[in-house]
């Protein structure tokens, strides 16, 4: 069983999910570019491309968005369950 590291994972989550780097950043507490270190180190272990940077913000690939859809429900289970 491959698992990703779980902080980088949380990380994509809540971007994937507001869809703007300084807004997750602010909620998890951690500067914008702690936020970007960790989406790189997600998308170096998975090997893919998961947000296009765009001159405003960052954009979901398609692949990206896939994940995302698979990742947020388990992230709100866990949620329920704690």
């Amino acid at each position: 069983m491959k698992i990703p590291p779980l902080n980088p994972l949380k990380v994509f989550e809540v971007v994937a999910r507001t869809g703007n780097l300084t807004v997750a950043a602010s909620e998890l507490r951690v500067s914008q570019s702690a936020v970007s270190r960790q989406i790189a180190v997600l998308e170096e272990y998975l090997g893919v491309q998961l947000f296009i940077r765009e001159r405003i913000g960052v954009r979901l690939t398609d692949i990206g968005n896939a994940y995302a859809v698979r990742i947020a429900p388990v992230f709100e289970q866990i949620s329920e369950a704690t």
